[in-house]
């Protein structure tokens, strides 16, 4: 099975860098990018570099659409005389939905919709995954694994795509203004700028693995850390006045709102 990557960014680069550590065959891997360069350096790797768009659909059984969601309708319109019911279309873009791609390449073709995050450069990553219903197992298989040997992939229907953005695709930027804010505090109190980030990630970390493996939920692990009188507690009563979990609700509500008017401007 060959796959295609219209898109050479930093996230076809994760994938294709999971392909090839899972032993997948370089040169049945095709993929093209406006940037020369990047295209050299996946030569230099036994990719196959192809001149355009068209060509990679045409030499492809899966396609991954590692574009910009601005991007997508360009090219989707510039492969469409590739485009057939065999080949299968992998959307990884913010907003973008299985019957867009279908309409606009005008062929009822199998289409996994997808949302990884960045994390996924590192093999820590999260992503929400979602085929249309005449996707073949088998060709489903290889698009989750693409996915899942970089980290975690769940599998969701379609109607929480937009939703779920919020909680893997841009939650990282969440967790990183966070640490900011906490190391920001640190140096104001004449803690080093790398002592405080290192402790910061090792209890970001830590806490993950306990949230993951405790058996615990967070409400629990909450009070676990908390004694009375002390000053977890102290901590945590700002954020609770100023309706912290209110915020974070209404941050990730704004997301999925921004992630259906992308949808909308496609």
């Amino acid at each position: 099975m060959k796959i295609g990557f219209i898109g050479a960014g930093n996230m076809a680069t994760a994938i294709i860098g999971g392909l090839l550590s899972s032993n997948f065959t370089p040169a049945d891997i095709h993929v093209f990018d406006m940037d020369a360069e990047k295209l050299r350096v996946f030569s230099e790797k036994g990719l196959s570099v192809d001149e355009n768009s068209l060509s990679v659909t045409e030499n492809s059984d899966i396609i991954v659409l590692a574009v910009k969601p601005q991007n997508y309708k360009e090219v989707i319109l510039s492969i469409k005389d590739s485009a057939n019911s065999d080949k299968t279309f992998v959307s990884i873009a913010a907003g973008i939905t299985i019957s867009f791609v279908r309409e606009n390449l005008g062929v009822d073709c199998p289409v996994v919709r997808v949302m990884p995050n960045t994390p996924l450069l590192l093999s820590k990553g999260a992503t929400a995954i979602c085929p249309s219903e005449n996707v073949r197992e088998d060709v489903f298989e290889v698009v989750r694994s693409m996915f899942a040997t970089g980290g975690v992939a769940e599998i969701l229907t379609e109607d929480k795509m937009d939703a779920v953005i919020s909680v893997n695709g841009s939650s990282p930027a969440y967790f990183y203004l966070f640490a900011k804010a906490m190391a920001d505090y640190a140096v104001g109190e004449g803690i080093e700028y790398e002592v405080a980030m290192n402790l910061i990630c090792a209890s970001m970390v830590g806490s993950a693995e306990m949230l993951r493996n405790s058996g615990d939920d967070p409400e629990t692990l909450i009070k676990k850390v908390s004694s009375k009188g002390g000053t977890t507690l102290e901590a945590l009563s700002v954020f609770y006045n100023n309706n912290f979990e209110g915020v974070v609700k209404d941050a990730m509500s704004a997301c999925t709102k921004r992630a259906k008017e992308l949808s909308a401007e496609a």
